[in-house]
């Protein structure tokens, strides 16, 4: 079986490879954080606060690599979102050309970096201008430079019209489809640094309500901060109200004990699966062919009780149909799913009804929206695979090149990237 799916890993990249070099796929200008002038002050700006274990970058508008920090760092950046009439909602307009245009592009007109009290500053005063006092926390997945997190979470935060907090935790991924290996480890990596900064956001008396929102590989290390802090405290915080899961690349065995571990008193968690997720197929055949909780059939035994006797409310997109070719990003095309979970969390309210309310909302949004031309080259959520993600794309012509040049008689798998120093083929 581990043969197979090794053929299976290298028909992938090589797939990614041609893609990459088709015409149109070329990728945006690299390093897009150095600050630029606001020339376009009318258009929307998202302040947010960064909290990373990656390593300090020496290459200017770069910031934060995908190696590993000794010590979580900080940071606030402001992201300049265009007007609506030159950006669809539900897109990234990534510069064509550096510096960076206001009016047409997302643009970095601040990037400042924090020590913890600076930090906490920022945190105060971001929570006391929510109506709520409440902060929404993102984790991205799999695959993703820092500036891909930055400048998509901006647009998460703009195209929902969340009024709470932003908080970005970004962990160290070396944005390369060969580096699975690498960037779970890094999860695993950051799960301390996650559960400080869910301890400090439950004892700040000034924040009265938190959201996570995680995606794909990033819910595993929400999943397993929010489980260590519930052991430690011996319960999760009130206050932590809704945790939703988007396509979570999680063996669905180990997210059964993470939920029991939680206690009685957990968040109202919302699971949105697709059972026709090529991605999370393939990642279940390397995990030994267990079920991942993102591509679950939510109808069947033994899911359909357990999440009920969870109370976990599930949206089934199997049925939406997608432009994403791995049907991985489906929660991430449609900006009208963002904006519909921004008006929940503004307002206060979880995430219920999944048969009748929420759900049934989403299917009428996204029936007509999930499946227009580019808007996956937008999506709204970190996808893990770069097939979905046209600035990734350009690293797979490198990948294929060392995957050619490589001994035959020693094939690249996923565990080759599991290194603290990767070959070559894996590296930036």
């Amino acid at each position: 079986m581990w043969a197979s799916a090794q053929k299976n890993w290298l028909r992938w990249v090589v797939l990614c490879g041609v893609l990459a070099a088709l015409p149109g796929c070329g990728g945006h200008p690299k390093d897009v954080l150095t600050p630029v002038a606001d020339t376009s002050p009318q258009s929307p700006k998202v302040d947010m606060l960064i909290t990373t274990t990656r390593t300090r970058s020496t290459v200017p508008g770069e910031m934060f690599t995908g190696e590993r920090a000794l010590a979580p760092a900080f940071a606030d950046i402001t992201v300049s979102i265009p007007p609506s009439k030159v950006r669809k909602e539900g897109q990234v307009a990534w510069p064509k050309r550096l510096p960076s245009n206001p009016a047409t592009d997302f643009a970095t007109v601040k990037a400042d970096d924090l020590n913890v009290d600076e930090a906490k500053r920022w945190l105060r005063a971001s929570v006391r201008k929510s109506p709520d006092h409440s902060v929404l926390v993102f984790i991205h997945g799999f695959n993703n430079r820092f500036e891909d997190a930055v400048y998509r979470f901006a647009q998460i935060v703009h195209d929902s019209g969340v009024h709470s907090a932003p908080v970005l935790v970004t962990w160290p991924s070396r944005g390369s489809l060969l580096a699975y290996g690498y960037d779970r480890e890094s999860t695993n990596y950051t799960r301390n640094a996650l559960e400080t900064l869910f301890q400090y956001l439950a004892k700040d008396k000034e924040v009265k309500e938190v959201s996570i929102l995680a995606h794909s590989m990033g819910n595993w290390l929400a999943l397993e901060s929010l489980r260590q802090m519930a052991i430690r405290n011996g319960r999760l915080p009130e206050k932590f109200k809704n945790v939703m899961l988007a396509a979570p690349d999680v063996d669905v065995d180990v997210f059964r004990q993470q939920i029991a571990d939680m206690g009685k008193q957990h968040p109202q968690f919302t699971l949105f699966v697709s059972r026709d997720d090529r991605a999370l197929a393939f990642s279940r055949r390397v995990w030994g062919d267990v079920s991942r909780l993102g591509a679950i059939d939510p109808e069947q035994a033994p899911y359909k009780k357990e999440l009920e006797d969870n109370k976990i409310t599930v949206i089934d997109l199997t049925k939406i149909k997608s432009g994403d070719s791995m049907n991985h990003g489906k929660f991430a095309e449609s900006p009208q799913i963002v904006q519909l979970i921004g008006q929940r969390i503004s307002e206060g309210q979880t995430l219920t009804d999944s048969h009748v309310g929420l759900g049934d909302q989403i299917l009428v949004a996204t029936t007509g929206a999930a499946t227009a031309a580019g808007n996956v080259a937008g999506l709204v959520l970190a996808a893990p695979v770069a097939v979905v993600d046209q600035d990734t794309r350009d690293n797979y012509a490198t990948h294929v090149g060392s995957l050619a040049g490589a001994n035959s008689t020693h094939p690249i798998t996923t565990r080759d990237c599991d290194q603290t120093r990767p070959p070559p083929s894996c590296r930036r």
